[in-house]
C-alpha cells in the first residue's frame, strides 16, 4: 500500500508534534485532499507555534474560506497580511489579498471569478 504525503507528515509529527513546518506541510496536504476540518486544526497549531509563519496564515485563511467560516477567515487573512508585510514576504501579501477579495465578493453575494 502506497503511503500518502499526508501519512508521511503524520509520521514526522509523531517524532516532533509541535514542529510548525511539519504542521503546515500536513495541513497543506490535507487541504489538497479537501479534508478541511483536519487541515484547519494543523494549520492553527502551525501559526500558534510560529506566529511569524506568513504562509501558514495564508493556508489557514484559505481553509477557513473553504469551510465558509468567513469572519474567522477575514481575521486570519488580516493578521497574516500584517505578518507577511513585517517579514517582507510580498508574494504572500499578494496571495492573501487575492483571497481576501474573493471573500469580500462572496460576502457581497457576487460569484467568485
Amino acid at each position: 500500500m502506497e503511503t500518502s504525503r499526508a501519512d508521511m507528515f503524520r509520521k514526522l509529527l509523531e517524532r516532533d508534534p509541535e514542529n510548525p513546518m511539519v504542521l503546515y506541510s500536513l495541513g497543506n496536504e490535507l487541504f489538497k485532499e479537501e479534508k478541511y476540518p483536519e487541515a484547519r486544526e494543523h494549520l492553527y497549531r502551525a501559526v500558534r507555534n510560529k506566529p511569524d509563519y506568513s504562509v501558514a496564515y495564508r493556508m489557514l485563511g484559505r481553509t477557513l474560506y473553504e469551510l465558509r467560516e468567513d469572519a474567522e477567515a477575514r481575521r486570519v487573512f488580516t493578521e497574516g497580511r500584517e505578518v507577511a508585510e513585517r517579514n517582507g514576504d510580498l508574494q504572500t501579501v499578494k496571495e492573501i489579498d487575492v483571497f481576501a477579495r474573493r471573500l469580500e465578493k462572496r460576502e457581497r453575494g457576487e460569484a467568485s471569478t
